[in-house]
């Protein structure tokens, strides 16, 4: 998706979540609601999220530096992942320390109908955001189930503005429930209980949200179909007799390195070696808009298989040296 697009989803959820923040806390001073508390705490978690997301865009599209020869794009998985970790740290835990202190010291919630008015707010609010990320994601996931799509997607911050909004939606309900449970049955513990149930809501959304972009962070490759199509072109190429290897890594949505080992004909001059390099770099980079930097190395597959296993014995004797 492109970084326009993206940016659209964030500056929706920024404005929804700080129109809300500051509701939920007005309210839960009044009426001493432990979940609205929670669901203020959330919405304030999500605006900072927000800002954490546009910084890690704008960083991301810094250019190259002598220090920095690939750019910067790998800063907008790292500040994705900061996200993920802070809804785990705030967010969560702040809901679960509120909803317990709550349970253990429970207090009935007063003049309930401003939570309800909050509430049906936020959850009208928190939807328009919602509708705005699920249309983005969808048109990015195609016909791929949604899972797979946010496997697929090398995007952070669309699917994590859309799992926060519906993590935001589900608290939101739970507050309402617990609220309503409190006052209908008249206990008041379990408005702390919705406190939790919140707390458990960010907890896993966090948890998701963590291991999808720890793998975009350590070095993600190109999706399967990608890796056959750039190994196409390669094999096509005048002169390739093999396709030695093919390494991929996203440092960015829209920013793929591609690496090739290939064994050329040993009669071709280094003319046409030449050319076909050239012709093979552009055919990738036509096919694959994403791919911005091929390099190919011309090796013979007897010298390739030669250097992988070198790699192999430096590597177990170092993992032996380090056991013993």
């Amino acid at each position: 998706m492109a970084s326009h697009g993206s940016k659209t989803v964030i500056y929706a959820a920024l404005a929804g979540n700080a129109l809300v923040a500051a509701t939920k806390f007005a309210a839960a001073a009044y009426t001493g609601s432990s979940a609205m508390l929670s669901e203020g705490v959330h919405s304030v978690v999500d605006t900072g999220n927000q800002i954490l997301l546009l910084y890690g865009l704008r960083q991301s599209a810094k250019p190259p530096t002598p220090d920095h020869p690939f750019g910067f794009g790998l800063r907008l998985y790292f500040w994705a992942f900061v996200v993920a970790v802070l809804i785990f740290g705030l967010g969560a835990g702040v809901s679960i320390f509120e909803g317990i202190a709550k349970i253990r010291s429970p207090h009935p919630v007063e003049d309930a109908w401003v939570n309800y008015v909050v509430l049906g707010l936020g959850i009208l609010f928190e939807g328009s955001v919602w509708i705005v990320a699920l249309r983005a994601f969808r048109s990015e996931k195609g016909e791929r189930g949604w899972i797979e799509a946010v496997r697929a997607s090398k995007d952070p911050t669309v699917f994590t503005v859309l799992f926060e909004d519906s993590a935001a939606l589900l608290g939101l309900l739970a507050a309402l429930v617990g609220i309503y449970l409190s006052q209908a049955l008249d206990m008041p513990v379990l408005d702390g209980v919705a406190s939790v149930v919140i707390g458990l809501i960010l907890g896993a959304t966090a948890a998701f949200l963590a291991y999808e972009c720890q793998g975009l962070l350590t070095g993600e490759g190109v999706a399967p179909p990608v890796r056959r199509s750039i190994r196409a072109i390669a094999a096509g190429g005048a002169g390739v007799e093999r396709v030695n290897e093919l390494l991929t890594m996203h440092f960015g949505p829209r920013d793929v390195l591609v690496a090739l080992s290939l064994d050329f004909n040993n009669r071709m001059q280094a003319a046409s070696v030449e050319d076909t390099v050239t012709t093979i770099e552009r055919g990738v980079k036509r096919a694959h808009p994403e791919v911005t930097r091929v390099f190919i190395e011309a090796q013979s597959f007897d010298a390739h298989r030669r250097s992988i296993e070198r790699a192999k014995k430096v590597a177990a004797s170092e993992t032996a040296g380090q056991s013993v």
